[in-house]
């Protein structure tokens, strides 16, 4: 229904909803998309924060602990990348750049998938490689990276571009 005095639009899903309407919808959805990915990546990066102070940590060998490092910083970088909207919110607060928000914000989230997706391999290659050998390190990376790769890549464009034909 429009509303006198309101230019409003039918965006890809029918909805008729002022640029400033669709910007805070689209703003709620990516913060509420984040919130799920960083209770993740923070739970992971706790549990790695206390590895290198667990009693055990000293009794592996050179490779596992520069994967661990691997996984640690990447873990880090990942928690940055999905927290980052929320400090350009504080920004951009009350400067009708809702639109600008969500774009960048999207980017962030999106590069901070990627990131989580790395950590989680590298994280499973430790793993994999402390309790059986490197090999099965190795092996298991790989099947992550594959999982990932087509859970969150191909699947969401394939999806996409289905939708499209319809």
């Amino acid at each position: 229904m429009k509303r006198p005095g309101v230019d409003t639009f039918a965006g890809v899903e029918g909805r008729h909803e002022t640029e400033t309407e669709r910007s805070d919808r689209n703003w709620i959805e990516l913060i509420q998309e984040l919130r799920v990915a960083q209770t993740g990546i923070q739970v992971l990066a706790g549990f790695l924060l206390t590895l290198p102070f667990s009693s055990r940590f000293g009794d592996i060998d050179d490779r596992h602990r520069y994967t661990f490092l691997v996984a640690f910083s990447l873990a880090v970088i990942t928690v940055g990348l999905m927290t980052a909207p929320v400090s350009l919110h504080r920004f951009l607060f009350g400067r009708h750049e809702k639109d600008t928000l969500v774009r960048v914000g999207a980017w962030f989230a999106k590069l901070g998938m990627v990131f989580m997706g790395l950590t989680l391999v590298a994280v499973v290659m430790l793993i994999f490689g402390v309790v059986l050998d490197d090999t099965a390190g190795v092996i298991a990376g790989v099947a992550v990276l594959a999982f990932y790769s087509l859970a969150w890549g191909v699947l969401p464009v394939v999806v996409l571009q289905r939708t499209k034909k319809h």
